[in-house]
């Protein structure tokens, strides 16, 4: 059975995007890219504009999962209550498509993809680029947005594993 997985970092300037296809243990990448917002419009004006771009993507790809970044406050709290609204967005629009959501911490992602959390997101787009066997991700935010989808396909491979053993 095969399983579209939409990753997505999200932004309230740039929204990456990221669709893999899960059959069994192959992971297939579909597409990738970015959602650039107007940045001459106001916050709220950029929220709308990102829920109708992402309900396109939505459209075009079908997901059944999509897989976000977790919150989390860095140094600068008005950024961070921005990324909560691209969020929720987000997570509106994908409940609108009938996808169950799943979110990551981004140490965790980066551990689960490349064996270490504090890895750069350059060593991340390089490892995605020889897994997913593509030459070219134009943008970080893409790449973390694939990093999201290829992360979760690895968690669904694991608990599979593990319900197998467990079955024994």
């Amino acid at each position: 059975m095969s399983l579209t997985i939409l990753g997505v970092d999200p932004g309230s300037r740039i929204t990456g995007f990221g669709i893999l296809r899960v059959d069994r243990d192959r992971i297939e990448h579909i597409s990738h890219g970015v959602i650039l917002l107007d940045a001459e419009q106001g916050f709220a004006g950029r929220m709308k504009e990102l829920g109708s771009a992402f309900r396109e993507v939505m459209a075009k790809y079908k997901p059944q999962q999509v897989v976000i970044e977790k919150i989390f406050l860095g140094k600068n709290a008005d950024s961070a209550f921005k990324l909560g609204h691209a969020r929720g967005v987000i997570m509106y629009e994908a409940g609108l498509g009938d996808s169950e959501v799943f979110e990551y911490a981004t140490r965790v992602v980066k551990k689960g993809v490349t064996g270490n959390g504090g890895a750069s997101k350059e060593d991340v787009q390089a490892v995605l680029k020889a897994i997913l066997k593509i030459q070219a991700i134009n943008r970080i935010d893409a790449s973390d947005a694939l990093a999201m989808a290829c992360h979760h396909a690895f968690e669904m491979k694991k608990q599979r594993v593990m319900q197998r053993a467990v079955q024994i």
